[in-house]
């Protein structure tokens, strides 16, 4: 199979800082594991982002941080699944979000630090055929 810029490389996990991957065409990218677990491609945290731009006042769910109150969120758990994506677990117990190889492209904090990410514009997830709830 013939590697794209969007191939890794080479993929370095530190569970309690980030993850660095070297990208097939040279490139690097680091995303912290804060960033990771907010800018999680999850249905339930693209809900949460619209929410958030929305109205900057919501309130995040219970469970959204760490299980210990007085501990930093961490990952506990990676795999890759098939040669396009990562799926990574955190110590809140997030699990449900498939980073594809494209989608880490299109979040690399290098080319700016996001609020939102791609495809959170799209129908409400109580909505997902955009029907407007006809």
């Amino acid at each position: 199979m013939a590697s794209t810029p969007d191939t890794p490389a080479h993929i370095d996990l530190r569970k309690d800082r980030g993850l660095t991957i070297q990208w097939a065409d040279g490139s690097g990218s680091y995303y912290t594991i804060a960033y990771l677990r907010r800018m999680s491609p999850s249905a339930d945290m693209r809900e949460l982002r619209r929410h958030i731009d929305t109205n900057p006042l919501t309130v995040l769910p219970s469970g959204h941080g760490t299980s210990d109150p007085g501990g930093a969120l961490t990952a506990t758990d990676a795999e890759l699944v098939g040669n396009y994506a990562i799926r990574i677990s955190f110590s809140d117990g997030h699990s449900t979000g498939l980073y594809t190889w494209a989608y880490l492209r299109e979040i690399d904090p290098a080319s700016g630090e996001r609020d939102s990410a791609p495809g959170d514009e799209g129908p409400a997830h109580n909505d997902p055929l955009g029907l407007g709830g006809a």
